[in-house]
């Protein structure tokens, strides 16, 4: 029998198949690809395409290590779990089609990979996973505040002192009332923010305690040593961490340090990795970026690593030790030695959406000169040929559209209008509101869901728009933890943290009208249960009838029927009632003694945290869809139309401000003033400012990053980028529906004028 030829397939010339992938690159894009090795620093403006760039030439560099038998792994580095698929599934289509097979790189998030190292060498890292486990948010807030009362009783005086903070008069129930402030807020928040500040940054207990004994004791014009405060507290949180045997994230970075500390142990990881490929390289902070470089090193003095970064996207240092200072410095660095490259050209925008981005960066950087918010780096629209489709598209309704009516409700009138409009004529196309606030968000929701119930003309879901409130899912996780709340309080109501934190709960959910709840809390027996001759305000009356209902509850239902009432009481949409039911399904499964047992440990281990999935843009970016979100969750994402309403100078910029609760320890937050000395330090700026200089360093620094998110959002717009401020809204968005006058943020004020003056009169420009 002749048996069939069967062709083979035809070898990939894969220098062909190289070059033409390296063709669709751009200008600013083609050093990654034609790296060979060293330090290269890559500056990438919103919209240029620096994941894919990154992605290609993690591509290119893997097959040729491939060809030449190279030992060790490329390392690609980025900031979240869903970044790590979406890069490793455009490394590998790239590798497939170059004929590669898809070995010889890894992806990890950066606390990914110390994680890897740490725990290959508990010997030298200190962490154990089988002896120590990782710290949930629910734990970590119990280990602040037992750190809290810890520290109370080691420090005394400290803590006397600031109990007498300023004007006081040595009455009980004001001292009483300060206490509480201090025990449930300013110190858990102060603990929490300074430890987190000084660890990420490689500080140690034992490094502010040698600051504190060194510093000029008389610098600290209000009279709190914050530093010995924070040092203080960080001993304690140690000491108690590692009696309960957990360990945070900070711990994580500072594990694999140790470990990269021995010479064996250092030359068999560095052995593993011919290269690092770092995204996001602006999040993040000086002891993460110290461990690429030592793992980076290998052999040669110079370490081959790509960091590619947006300094003017950094949107997380007010929360988090990231601060985009450390990228620009990298980026200085670089440019000294001609291994820095600028990504500037942008197809994801129309042309007026870019200059107005460009605008707000001069504009800021003009009247906030120290400290200068942006890197000066412009966005470019792309030349004529790109590869990338529909490249620099065109604009609708003049591409920057600055609306001011009288009310919110007006705004959310236009934006229903508008996105009916252009939805009709292109039902492909994307749409998004993009807020400051998680609160704003809601109201957005339920208005444009319910549009007669608030006087709108306007129903998108009757023309078969879909409108997707991206923080459904977080609140969705967020069941547990208030059910945790309310039962905690019925469990122990004499307890004022537990009232403290029900009441606010309440509140957040206007059930109830805002009040000094700590000055409630302090007395718990006489809020609950006052005499005959008490009297209560009208603010006060219905918090004490919705707590004493609920702790009728508890003696009158059922145990297993508490989550669901629960659930009732704080009106749930359908979704969270949802979620509630299978919180209670769940628990009934449980060996735990009582619900609250049951309760504690479901949330210790975060069961109900949603899982994120790998396309953001399946989710969020639907064709047909209004999608609502806050700024900061809407970095990387891109509509067609995107609508910026309430912006308002109390919202953007804003300003750090410190709770009336909080007064008496003057005009100053401790929190912030604490991280702004720590950052000194750090940054090595010489003397380190006292608490008003540093409150002062810390509001500029929050208007900086206000605006940066601003810049975010607005290159976030594809062809309509509509910004918008009422002349009323709320004051407080937790009751959106008291309005009154409201000033616009003085960015949109400038943006107004200048789109009047220049691009209207001269579309050329």
């Amino acid at each position: 029998m002749t048996s069939l030829p069967f062709a083979s397939p035809s070898p990939i010339d894969i220098d062909a198949v190289a070059a033409q992938i390296r063709s669709q690159l751009r200008e600013g894009q083609r050093p990654m690809a034609d790296w060979q090795g060293g330090t290269l620093a890559v500056s990438a403006v919103p919209g240029s395409g620096k994941s894919t760039g990154m992605a290609i030439a993690a591509a290119l560099a893997v097959a040729q290590a491939v060809r030449e038998n190279r030992p060790g792994q490329l390392v690609l580095v980025t900031f979240t779990r869903s970044a790590v698929a979406n890069l490793k599934a455009k490394v590998r289509t790239y590798l497939e089609q170059l004929g590669v097979p898809s070995v010889g790189f890894v992806v990890y998030t950066l606390h990914g990979l110390a994680y890897a190292i740490a725990t290959r060498h508990p010997e030298l890292s200190g962490l154990d996973p089988s002896n120590a486990r990782l710290s949930s948010p629910g734990q970590n807030h119990y280990l602040v505040r037992n750190t809290v009362e810890r520290w109370i009783v080691n420090s005394p005086q400290l803590y006397e002192r600031l109990v007498e903070g300023q004007h006081f008069d040595g009455e009980e129930t004001e001292r009483l009332r300060r206490q509480s402030v201090l025990r449930t807020d300013v110190l858990p928040r102060l603990a929490q923010v300074a430890i987190h500040e000084a660890k990420s940054s490689g500080l140690l207990p034992s490094d502010l305690w040698r600051i504190v004994a060194t510093a000029d004791s008389e610098r600290d014009s209000p009279g709190y040593d914050l530093l010995a405060i924070t040092a203080g507290l960080y001993d304690c949180y140690q000491q108690l961490r590692r009696t309960q045997q957990l360990f945070d994230y900070d711990d994580i970075i500072l594990a694999a340090l140790r470990v990269l500390q021995n010479e064996s142990a250092r030359d068999l990881w560095q052995s593993q990795v011919h290269g690092i490929f770092e995204d996001e390289a602006q999040d993040s902070s000086p002891l993460q970026a110290a461990l690429l470089d030592i793992l980076a090193r290998g052999t040669g003095p110079t370490p081959n690593l790509i960091r590619v970064g947006d300094p003017n996207q950094a949107i997380n240092s007010t929360f988090t030790p990231a601060d985009p200072l450390f990228f620009r410095q990298f980026c200085e660095q670089c440019a000294a030695k001609g291994s820095l490259t600028e990504m500037t050209q942008a197809g994801r925008s129309a042309v007026e959406i870019i200059k107005a981005a460009n605008f707000l960066v001069d504009w800021t950087n003009r009247n906030y000169p120290i400290d200068l918010p942006f890197r000066t780096q412009y966005l470019q629209p792309v030349p004529e040929g790109d590869p990338q489709p529909d490249a620099n598209p065109t604009a609708v309704l003049g591409g920057l559209d600055v609306y001011r009516p009288e009310t919110i409700y007006d705004s959310l009138e236009r934006i229903a209008a508008v996105v009916q409009q252009q939805f009709s004529q292109n039902p492909s196309w994307r749409a998004a509101v993009l807020v400051r606030e998680n609160r704003q968000a809601s109201f957005v929701a339920q208005v444009l869901r319910h549009p007669q119930a608030y006087g709108l003309s306007t129903n998108l879901e009757s023309h078969g728009i879909t409108i997707y409130d991206a923080g459904d899912r977080q609140r969705q996780s967020a069941v547990p933890r208030e059910m945790l709340t309310l039962l905690r309080f019925l469990e122990r109501p004499h307890s004022p943290d537990y009232l403290k934190a029900a009441l606010t709960l309440l509140s957040d959910h206007r059930l109830i009208p805002a009040a000094p709840f700590d000055q409630l809390a302090a007395v718990p027996e006489q809020f609950l249960y006052p005499t005959s001759l008490a009297t209560a305000s009208a603010s006060i009356s219905p918090a004490q009838r919705y707590c004493r209902s609920l702790l009728r509850a508890r003696l009158e239902l059922p145990t297993y029927q508490l989550i669901s009432f629960l659930a009732l009481a704080l009106r749930y949409a359908p979704s969270d009632l949802a979620t509630a039911d299978k919180l209670a399904s769940r628990l009934a499964q449980t060996d735990a003694r009582t619900l609250l047992e049951g309760l504690e440990s479901l949330a210790a281990e975060e069961r109900f945290e949603p899982v994120e999935v790998d396309d953001l843009d399946a989710l969020y970016c639907r064709p047909h869809q209004l999608t609502i979100m806050t700024m900061h969750r809407s970095k990387g994402l891109d509509w067609d139309l995107v609508f910026l309403p309430f912006l308002h100078a109390k919202t953007l910029p804003g300003q750090i401000w410190v709770p009336a609760q909080a007064r008496f320890l003057g005009q100053i937050n401790l929190a912030e003033a604490t991280r702004a000395q720590l950052r000194a330090i750090v940054h090595q700026q010489g003397e380190i400012p006292d608490p008003v200089q540093a409150w002062k360093t810390a509001e500029a620094l929050k208007i900086s990053e206000e605006y940066r998110l601003l810049y975010v959002a607005m290159t976030r717009a594809r062809r309509l980028l509509w910004l918008s401020a009422a002349l009323k809204a709320p004051f407080n968005w937790k009751r959106p529906d008291t309005l009154e006058p409201q000033a616009p943020c003085p960015a949109l004020l400038a943006l107004e004028r200048w789109f009047s003056d220049t691009v209207k009169s001269n579309p050329m420009i």
